[in-house]
């Protein structure tokens, strides 16, 4: 019961979309009408509106999985960090298909990544650099998206935490149908890619 219930605190915490407070506030509009994907996340944000709205997104995509952890642990430590986990499964959840949103949301990749990080420091932070790693290398976003996830799913099964290799499993089959389609649409040439050392390159020298 303490894990359903995280997952619906986590849940509800997700619905709250960052990117359409931003693109509100410097836009005038939602995220749904910007840019090519009307993705409501931070890439899309970023691109379209700068890098200080792509950071503000960020911050306060990252902060909802943590007030959600945070909260989560606080009514149910007893069970250990693994409820931490499942608050911020859904978190991710929420965030890629809120209710208020017809269930249309974002991809749950800095959800994704900040809950792998608060259930296991060092091995969520090898995941992500894993992630990030994938995206230099072929500068699709895509890609590095279901990666963090299933670098964490690995790591948790060699250290035998099964029920976290699970949540991981599940995390990365979510990343895979979001992703998906950008996925398979690599092979026509039809995904864009992202010089993402390229981009902050130029964001320093400004």
């Amino acid at each position: 019961m303490e894990r359903l219930i995280s997952l619906l605190i986590g849940y509800l915490l997700g619905c709250f979309l960052t990117a359409e407070t931003v693109a509100h506030r410097w836009a005038g509009t939602g995220a749904a009408n910007l840019g090519d994907t009307g993705n409501p996340g931070m890439a899309n944000i970023m691109g379209s509106l700068g890098f200080v709205p792509g950071i503000v997104t960020l911050a306060g995509d990252l902060g909802k999985c943590i007030a959600a952890g945070l909260i989560c642990y606080g009514l149910f430590h007893t069970e250990g960090w693994i409820i931490v986990l499942y608050a911020g499964v859904g978190c991710t959840l929420g965030h890629d298909f809120p209710f208020w949103r017809h269930f249309r949301g974002g991809k749950g990749v800095a959800t994704t990544s900040m809950a792998i990080v608060l259930y296991a420091f060092l091995p969520g932070l090898l995941s992500n650099l894993a992630g990030m790693g994938v995206v230099f290398a072929t500068q699709y976003l895509c890609i590095g998206g279901p990666v963090i996830p299933g670098v964490f799913m690995i790591l948790m099964l060699i250290r035998s935490d099964v029920e976290a290799a699970v949540l991981a499993a599940f995390l990365t089959l979510l990343s895979l149908w979001k992703h998906g389609p950008a996925i398979l649409r690599i092979r026509e040439g039809k995904t864009k890619k992202t010089d993402v050392i390229g981009a902050v390159t130029k964001k320093l020298k400004k």
